[in-house]
Order: structure tokens, then sequence, then C-alpha cells
């Protein structure tokens, strides 16, 4: 029994194990704001005249019962709900169904004439929540951007083909198809976005790039917009920029008690590079945000140089690269040495003249946290010597590297376990007694989780400081793989070795722990 169902008991509070047969999930009928009801893991049930019935699923937040209460103005009957069914029924009650989406598609179908979106207005920052009233052509762009962003989306895909136009959403880092829009208003569609991105709607040849920012709830959120020509038109990608769903803090994106120590020891340095390592979308910016957000105070001058800013941190000045007028991350980087700093951020080090200059930074009493594009912590590195970088450069402003990357977990909905084979537990390379009862656990697949069976990402990390013996293997040799031999004897656990544990702990499964960190482990 849980923690939080012995104190539901003791109060004396009635136990719901599932409430979506309630009048308010029912009918997706919804009282208070999406991101409260996520955050306070509470979700009003039904109404009478005097008091509402609210779900929660931690009996001793009284605080945000009592926010409930003023903000309802009535009076409130809490029950207890489990914090899984609580929070799919908060999924349920709130998320547009795909049937409303592609009912909105039926009417494009029917509309009887062509309304052309560029004729509209970009009204740029109205609430997605609210637009009724437009045509069909807009009304289906809300309803998938809506839709994405309540499904957890990180970008969304906008392909021409042969076929028509294919509508997908990046899903905790995977593509998955959503829609198909009628052929005929392909062009609407994609023109509708151009015009809310302010973009150049009779350029059709060149790549372009733009900007939204919509309300979704009572909270802003920004999209970067990019278009690519391509033969059966033009491709568009939209990244959501969803501020209510970053999680800053080094102690909430999922590194483990004893690399937090050794990384929070290193942020706290006065000077020397800390490295982030991983691929696109491995969440490197969250790492370093919630870094500088640990280390951020008054008598700090933090200045980061990005490409671009993706979110606004209070108290550090943050810089865009701008290629228009040639302000790239070398030169932004000299300019903010010149603003006294004591952190610098750096985006990405790209070339060796971005390099020389965050290195000479760290000599010179700076603290640099940068990101590279390498598979695991000591190919960063290898990297950095490829640029042209002096060994001994590396070995005495280097102070630590972390590669992380980012695995799905499964779904709590229809988590199942299994037995797995001893081939299965032979490439992960556990033992039987080494998992909790002797099995894994995989997702059935739910509506909750689209029939995927994961909900939701995990981070894994891998953390190389420079100790003196990697400092003096980096003098004799930079290749990747005698590095990786020398880490792992100073006791860094691998990303294979990390994902491996949580597979056995029933947080992911093996299919996706090999997905990301197979390359890793092949080479090594």
């Amino acid at each position: 029994m849980s923690r939080e169902r012995e104190q539901a008991e003791r109060f004396g509070l009635p136990i719901q194990e599932d409430i979506a047969n309630f009048p308010f999930v029912r009918d997706q009928k919804f009282l208070i704001p999406y991101l409260f009801a996520k955050q306070k893991k509470m979700l009003p049930l039904e109404e009478s005249s005097s008091s509402v019935t609210v779900a929660v699923s931690d009996p001793l937040d009284l605080e945000s019962l009592d926010e409930l209460r003023l903000f309802l103005k009535k009076n409130i009957n809490p029950i207890y709900c489990p914090q899984s069914s609580l929070e799919a029924a908060i999924e349920r009650c709130y998320h547009q169904k795909e049937e409303e989406t592609r009912q909105l598609f039926s009417d494009l179908e029917k509309a009887e004439s062509e309304v052309s979106a560029k004729k509209e207005d970009a009204l740029e920052g109205y609430d997605l929540l609210e637009q009724s009233g437009h045509n069909p052509v807009i009304r289906m762009v809300n309803a998938i951007i809506l839709e994405a962003i309540q499904q957890g989306s990180s970008d969304i895909h906008f392909e021409p083909t042969e076929e028509g136009l294919s509508v997908r959403y990046r899903i905790d880092g995977v593509l998955q198809k959503r829609h198909t829009p009628p052929r005929e208003y392909q062009n609407q569609v994609l023109t509708r976005i151009k015009v809310m991105s302010k973009m150049d709607i009779a350029e059709h040849r060149l790549p372009q790039d733009g900007r939204i920012k919509l309300r979704h709830g009572g909270r802003e959120i920004d999209f970067r917009v990019s278009t690519l020509p391509i033969i059966h038109g033009e491709r568009i990608v939209l990244r959501i920029l969803d501020k209510g769903n970053v999680m800053l803090g080094l102690d909430r994106i999922g590194i483990d008690e004893k690399l937090l120590k050794k990384l929070r020891k290193l942020i706290h340095l006065p000077e020397g590079i800390i490295l982030v390592t991983g691929p696109t979308g491995s969440g490197k910016t969250t790492t370093l945000y919630s870094a500088l957000s640990e280390i951020n105070a008054v008598d700090m001058n933090i200045m980061t140089i990005e490409d671009p800013v993706e979110y606004k941190l209070q108290g550090i000045s943050q810089m865009n690269v701008n290629s228009r007028i040639e302000l790239d991350f070398a030169k932004g980087l000299r300019h903010i040495l010149r603003q006294d700093p004591d952190v610098i951020m750096i985006g990405e080090i790209r070339d060796k003249e971005t390099a020389e200059i965050a290195i000479q930074s760290s000599l010179t009493g700076h603290l640099v946290l940068s990101t590279l594009h390498t598979n695991d912590a000591p190919s960063a590195l290898t990297r950095l010597a490829d640029m042209g970088i002096e060994s001994y450069l590396l070995a005495s402003s280097i102070l630590g590297v972390l590669a992380q990357r980012l695995v799905r977990r499964i779904c709590p909905g229809c988590k199942t376990p299994y037995v797995p084979s001893t081939d299965e537990l032979a490439e992960l390379g556990l033992k039987k007694e080494e998992l909790m009862g002797g099995r894994l656990y995989k997702g059935a697949g739910c509506d909750v989780c689209f029939g995927t069976g994961y909900k939701g990402r995990h981070g894994i990390y891998e953390l190389m400081p420079l100790t003196s013996k990697i400092k003096s293997q980096v003098l004799k040799s930079q290749d990747a793989q005698e590095l990786r031999q020398m880490a792992v004897k100073e006791g860094m656990v691998t990303l294979f070795q990390r994902g491996a544990a949580l597979a056995a702990s029933g947080l992911t499964t093996s299919a996706e722990v090999l997905r990301v960190t197979r390359l890793n482990e092949e080479s090594s």
C-alpha cells in the first residue's frame, strides 16, 4: 500500500481507483487550467451549487486545495485517486480526441467554398482553446497544434508527399503519424502556417525560418518554424517550446545521486570547461540550463550565446547567434568576454576558433559550459583534438564531460511484467537475480500512451571527470577507446550500464535501452 493511500485512509477520504466515468472526465469538461491540474495532480470531477468534488493524489497538499477553493469560490470535497489513474483522467479530460481533429478534415471536404488562409490575419498570441469562428483551414491548423501540445509533442512535421500532406508528431523522441488532410487543402494549410510565422508566403524556392507565439489555457507557448522546399511542395516543421513542460534542476532530470554529487562539485568550480555531449534532442540544453539555474546568484554574472535562445532564464544574460549580421559563436564569445562574466555558456562548440576562445576563457578564470555532438563522453576529447586543439590545453582546461541520452518510460497505465529470455538478459549484461522478481517490464499499449507502450522520458548519463590518470592518458593519446577504458577503470558508469539498470528496475524496456545505447556499446 502506498504512503498516499495510507494517508487518505487515515484522514477518512473516499478512495476511487478509477475516475474515468465521473461527469467532467466523461464529457471532457474542465473548471481549472490544464497546467494547474497537471502540476498539482488534482482534477474537479463534478459540482453542485455549493461544492466541487475533486480527485487528488496527495492528501497532504492542503495548500493546493486551498488555492483551488479560492479559485472556484466553492467548498472542496476531496477524494483520493492513485496518481497513475488521476494523470490518465487529466489527459482524457483536457486532451482533444483524434476523432475531433479528423472531423475537422471532414468539414473541409464539405465546405461550400474555398477560403484562402493567406487572407486571414496572423493573430499572434491568440488562445488556441478560444478559437471557434474561423474558417475550416484555420480551425484545422489550430486543432493540429492543440492536439500536438496536449499529447506532449516536441515537434510537428507537415510533409507533402506524392499521396498528400502527412502530419506527424514527435512524441518522446519518436515520430508518429497522425493525420492526412485533404490533398486539395495542402497549400492552404502550409500557407496558414507561414502567415502565422510572418514568413514570405510568395517565396517557395528558398528555406525560411520564423517563430509563432500562441497561448494555450493561459500559458504562452513559442514555436520555432522551419520551411524547406522539397519535390512535392514545402516541408514545414514546428518545434514546440513549451515552458510549462520544462523541468529545470539537476535533481529533477533523472541524474542518479552518486553522479549528481560529482557533477555539482564540477559546476561550482571557479574555472575550467564542462562539456555536455549527445545527439540532437537528447536534452543537452535542459541539462545546461539546469546547471546555470543552480549556480545562478546575485553575485554572479552569467552570460550565454545560443543558436537560438530556446528558453529565457531570469537573472542570466542570453544572446542569439545571428548569421545575417555575421554574429557567430566565436565573434559573440569575444564580446561576452569584455562584459566581465563569471560563467559563460556556449550553445555548441562547432569549430576550432570557438574551441580555442572557450579554452582561453577557461584558463583566464572563467567557468565555461558548452555542448558537442559526440556519442559518448571520451569521444568529446577526441573531437576537440581532431579540431586541432593541443593535448596539453585539453588536459589543463577540461574539468569533465557529461554524455546523455533520453529513454522512453514504460507507460504506467499498461505496464506488464514478463520473463525475459536468456539472450535478452545477455544483451543487457544482466543476470536474472538482478531483476525485480526475475522479470522485466514492457507496455502493452493503451489510450493514455496512444498504443505505444511508453509515456514520458528519463535521462541516462555518463560522467567522465578528468582525474589525474585521465589527464595523463590525454597527454599520451586522445584515442576515444583508450580514454574510455581508462575512464571505466576510474569508476565511470557507462550509458549502457545505466540504461540496463533502469530496465532492471522496471522504468524502461530492454529494447529502448538497446535502441539509444547500442552504438556506444558496439564501439566499446
